[in-house]
């Protein structure tokens, strides 16, 4: 009897032990988690600023990982509304994890500027912007172009006249027809490089020309003061509206109306909200939060926060200008 007893010990044991090593060991895809939502009033500072002292605008980020053994074996011990991501959809072919850490440091960085200058822009700030090309934010999937640009190129000339502007981009792009080869000078880590590729129709016009890219300013920004943002090793651009929210709250806009005010979305440089992933994750973290309302992108981003809101309010917006409107002309208080 002791003999058996001590049998089943040494199993248990053992049993302990496999599940913590496969928990501790790293499996091949990666899982978007819920994060927290948290406040922005101790991570920007604004020359000249003052925080106010009621209410807070939020960011939220997802917390991105690998999953692990024990998780390959029993989904079921993932949190609630994890999402789990093939390898190759978040490192393409070529990259490594230290690729995808710089790169979205880059789009923290960028995020930051563009932010300080949509903000300062929309609250008659003088602030001076020399434009250096089309920054390419994302890459229609199964398109030509999709094998030869990268998000992050700056596209600087078309067939060797150059472009200075996504609107420069789409007017040379519109001289051609659909499933016309194109040339494009990119300039690409600090390199400059002539791709070649074709032109696609456009969705809703058979005869329209596309090169499938979502594309925003490149530019110098010069700001009037000092503006300073540190969300220690947080990346990626969807914070912007998040940023610009909080600076102008600093800057005497009464945003929150002493509410606890989430936001996500990534800003251009013309104060536009542009989607971003991530929206049921987000959701959840701001609904854990006991965030009052949580601003999005609108259309398919809104739709997704709000089959996940379970009560929170979610505020669809297109651009700065209307979140900053919409917030600071709101009777509601908190």
């Amino acid at each position: 009897m002791k003999r058996l007893a001590g049998l089943l010990v040494a199993l248990g044991l053992a049993g302990i032990v496999a599940a913590v090593v496969l928990w501790a060991l790293p499996a091949d895809d990666f899982v978007f988690e819920p994060g927290n939502a948290k406040p922005l009033a101790d991570r920007v500072q604004v020359e000249g600023g003052r925080t106010p002292a009621d209410g807070d605008v939020y960011y939220v980020d997802v917390f991105v990982r690998r999953t692990t053994r024990l998780e390959d074996l029993f989904p079921f011990l993932l949190p609630e509304g994890t999402r789990v991501i093939p390898e190759v959809e978040l490192l393409p072919p070529g990259t490594t994890e230290a690729d995808r850490d710089r790169q979205t440091a880059d789009d923290m960085q960028r995020s930051e500027r563009i932010a300080s200058a949509v903000a300062l822009r929309a609250l008659g700030y003088d602030v001076r912007v020399t434009p250096h090309g089309a920054l390419v934010v994302s890459v229609v999937q199964d398109v030509p172009a999709a094998k030869e640009i990268d998000a992050g190129d700056v596209i600087v000339a078309v067939d060797g006249v150059d472009v200075r502007t996504p609107e420069e981009l789409r007017a040379q792009v519109a001289k051609r027809k659909p499933g016309d080869a194109i040339e494009l000078t990119v300039r690409r880590g600090g390199k400059t490089v002539t791709v070649r590729t074709r032109t696609i129709a456009a969705p809703d016009d058979p005869k329209s020309p596309r090169i499938g890219v979502l594309v925003d300013q490149e530019a110098d920004i010069k700001l009037p003061f000092d503006i300073d943002i540190d969300l220690g090793r947080v990346g990626g651009p969807s914070a912007g509206l998040a940023f610009a929210l909080e600076i102008a709250r600093m800057l005497g806009r009464d945003v929150t109306k002493g509410c606890r005010i989430a936001a996500t979305g990534e800003l251009a440089l013309d104060g536009s909200v542009l989607p971003v992933g991530g929206l049921e994750q987000k959701t959840i973290g701001a609904r854990e939060t006991d965030v009052d309302a949580f601003l999005v992108p609108s259309g398919e981003n809104a739709r997704e926060a709000r089959s996940h809101a379970d009560g929170l309010e979610i505020i669809p917006v297109d651009s700065f200008q209307q979140a900053l409107r919409e917030l600071t002309t709101s009777p509601k208080k908190c």
